[in-house]
């Protein structure tokens, strides 16, 4: 047996590996075929004689070329890149102002009620979730998605181009009706801690942050690192020949189904209902309903991508990779604040005194009585000074529950409550002298509870290393 060595220029994945592997083994005389991506280079192993003309016509057919691939620079040499970049950063800009100005990013659906189980509002809240700040995390993923897509295939014809969309909200509403229905079944035990759930978001935001380097293609070096699955998966996937775009499909139909683990606080509030029904049918139709109230958001954005070719294309793949960037940078440090960690302490440390007599605390029959408002946009007021070893009555107004802020989460107090419209009493008792920090779900919307000694107050509000507290009572 033989065994011959060919350069293969342009491959950037495994998938791109086993195109070509099944190409060279329909030759004859060929009895095996190692193809590997990271060295750029295919071994043939053959009996016989093997042409040179049909190695090049297989790999040809896998859509590949023969040859060596120039070293990447690790910033583009290009000042076009740069160029396009300012402008995609400076219309960017322009957009978010527009979209404070006429309060796009405060939408609230404070005014439809309470009425979780009411399938229209159900769909609306879905509406909401699709074009709002929980779509940061669901939508950054489908944008970098698509935009990818697009860049590898510009000569796919419009209904192709929009054709992982399709998969990918298809897998979004079967998988949210499916498993919709086992938790309402099931109860809680789907349910995440708050520290796992700020990995996750971390986790998340990097791969977006590598999405987007590499759409800006301002790191040329950037593009070699790929997630992919190993091969022995992807074959048992049905990866063959010139089948490379239903690989996209399939993982867009995956991605799609598996955002129902993501941790947007519209998918949690719906969630929360769905397991507290205890019925398979109304949790199925809980959050099936509200994944197609979310589809025309995401579609949106696939849409848009789709159209998007010629000469505009490139400066809009840097645009939309900006876009990913900044979403994974808002989820990496909300990911942060749910961990447990102050990113605002690091960016600006502040020392500001804490006293003992807080006007937003009260004394009442040996317990304090610390009373808050949660809005759309967060709580007010959200930092209390309160003595330690005295029972604790927090009381918390809902004017809007269809927002992430309406799920209050503090890991150091045991605290994970769904906060329902008008008041809710969440009671505690600090034992150790301290700050005790509490988020939304999501952790975009924080506060702080600075724990003093009865005697004496702390001269910063920036303390830290606080034990954890009893387990609360929450009503």
């Amino acid at each position: 047996m033989f065994t011959k060595t060919i350069p293969i220029k342009d491959m950037h994945c495994r998938s791109c590996e086993i195109l070509i592997e099944d190409e060279l083994m329909k030759i004859q005389v060929v009895k095996k075929a190692i193809v590997s991506e990271k060295r750029g280079v295919a071994e043939i192993y053959y009996q016989g004689h093997l042409e040179q003309k049909k190695i090049e016509k297989a790999v040809c057919a896998a859509g590949y070329t023969i040859g060596v691939n120039e070293q990447k620079s690790f910033f583009s040499k290009r000042m076009q890149d740069y160029v396009d970049l300012g402008y995609a950063f400076l219309i960017l800009v322009l957009l978010y102002l527009i979209g404070s100005t006429l309060g796009i990013f405060n939408f609230s659906l404070k005014g439809v009620g309470n009425n979780y189980g009411s399938l229209p509002i159900v769909f609306l809240v879905g509406l909401t979730a699709g074009v709002s700040t929980c779509m940061a995390l669901v939508g950054g993923l489908v944008l970098a998605a698509s935009a990818r897509f697009v860049e590898k295939h510009p000569q796919a014809t419009l209904l192709q181009k929009f054709k992982p969309h399709l998969f990918f909200n298809a897998g979004r509403i079967i998988s949210f009706f499916v498993l919709g229905g086992i938790i309402g079944y099931a109860g809680s035990f789907f349910q995440l801690s708050t520290t796992t759930l700020g990995l996750l978001i971390i986790a998340v935001g990097a791969v977006m942050i590598l999405m987007g380097l590499q759409l800006t293609e301002i790191f040329p070096r950037l593009t070699g690192l790929k997630f992919t699955l190993p091969n022995g998966i992807s074959r048992a996937l049905g990866i063959k020949a010139q089948s490379e775009k239903e690989y996209s499909h399939k993982n867009s139909f995956i991605m799609g189904a598996s955002t129902f683990f993501l941790p947007c606080g519209f998918t949690q509030a719906m969630q929360l209902f769905a397991i507290s029904s205890g019925s398979p049918i109304k949790g199925a139709l809980t959050m099936g309903v509200f994944a197609l109230g979310t589809a025309p958001g995401l579609l949106g954005i696939g849409g848009l991508t789709s159209m998007v070719k010629g000469a505009f294309a490139k400066p809009f793949f840097k645009f939309a990779g900006l876009v990913v960037i900044f979403m994974a940078l808002f989820n990496i440090s909300n990911g942060l604040n749910l961990s447990g960690i102050d990113v605002n302490a690091f960016i600006s440390p502040q020392t500001t005194a804490a006293t003992v007599n807080d006007p937003n605390v009260t004394l009442k029959d040996g317990v304090q009585v610390v009373k808050m408002t949660q809005t759309s946009s967060g709580y007010s007021p959200n930092s209390f000074t309160i003595k330690k070893g005295i029972p604790v009555k927090w009381i918390v107004t809902s004017e809007d529950v269809f927002t992430c802020a309406a799920s209050i989460v503090s890991p150091k107090l045991g605290i994970r409550k769904n906060l329902e419209a008008g008041e809710n009493i969440i009671e505690f008792t600090p034992t150790e002298a301290g700050q005790v920090r509490y988020t939304c779900s999501m952790g975009m919307y924080s506060g702080v509870f600075n724990i003093v000694d009865d005697e004496s107050a702390p001269s910063a509000t920036n303390v830290t290393n606080t034990k954890r507290l009893r387990e609360p009572i929450t009503k």
